[in-house]
């Protein structure tokens, strides 16, 4: 049914992610697919990385990390930008193009009153995306 699964990630909130990363895990597992985990980042010195070449390597590891956890094929995709808080839903769509992802499994916050005035990332991806997109609340 699906090729491949992409996982957006915030590396920063990796404790929050844990019902979508076993989803994802179940479902590659289910249909013997791998799982990219993309994760968007500025090229300037942060809290998770100095360097561009250092956030992928700890995003590279954290993928390492799931596929010996769960027993899975994984991938990973470092995307950067000038401003990941304005240009995330793009860069993501963008993307899952880029690895030829079919499925995107996101995790969400539940909804309140601001999603009503500003969408969700997950709504905004689901909306634009070519991929199916299933959004796990969190």
């Amino acid at each position: 049914m699906f090729t491949q699964i992409m996982v957006p990630v915030d590396l920063g909130h990796v404790d929050r992610l844990g019902k979508a990363l076993k989803c994802a895990a179940d479902l590659a597992r289910l249909y013997k697919i791998p799982v990219v985990y993309a994760a968007v980042s500025t090229a300037l010195p942060g809290k998770i990385a100095h360097t561009p070449v250092e956030f992928s390597d700890r995003l590279a590891s954290f993928a390492a990390g799931q596929a010996d956890a769960e027993g899975i094929e994984t991938g990973a995709h470092a995307i950067f930008s000038h401003d990941p808080a304005v240009d995330l839903d793009p860069a993501l769509i963008k993307a899952a193009g880029e690895i030829g992802a079919d499925l995107i499994v996101m995790a969400s916050h539940i909804p309140n009153l601001m999603d009503y005035v500003w969408p969700s990332n997950g709504g905004t991806i689901a909306g634009h995306s070519k991929a199916s997109v299933f959004v796990v609340r969190m």
